[in-house]
């Protein structure tokens, strides 16, 4: 399918722009062309919308354990879609929000 690569692997456990800038995130998304690990637009900085509106790779996949579910930015519906590279989540032990000692007390008023 366009848009995906199944042999892309994560770029890591959490956003990358979160993790380079002391920030913090609501859930993950993993960009399925690239495997970019991005926030979501509930997160205060939506880092996976801004990867997308910097490179146009059109499709995200929940990076949240027990979600499969994509998405496409350029028609804004959900899809089913094969299986990536491993791993397909972030760690179990990783909370949400996260990552653990970065989330604010009053996060819920951060949040879009």
């Amino acid at each position: 399918m366009e848009g995906i690569d199944v042999t892309a692997a994560p770029s890591g456990t959490g956003c990358a722009e979160c993790l380079s800038a002391d920030g913090w995130w609501v859930h993950l998304r993993r960009c399925a062309q690239c495997g970019h690990i991005g926030c979501c637009d509930s997160s205060p900085a939506q880092h996976a919308t801004a990867h997308y509106k910097a490179t146009g790779h059109p499709l995200i996949r929940s990076f949240e354990p027990g979600e499969n579910w994509f998405y496409s930015f350029e028609t804004g519906e959900a899809y089913d879609g094969p299986a990536l590279a491993p791993p397909e989540h972030h760690p179990v032990t990783q909370p949400a929000p996260g990552p653990e000692g970065r989330v604010p007390d009053d996060w819920q008023s951060h949040i879009h």
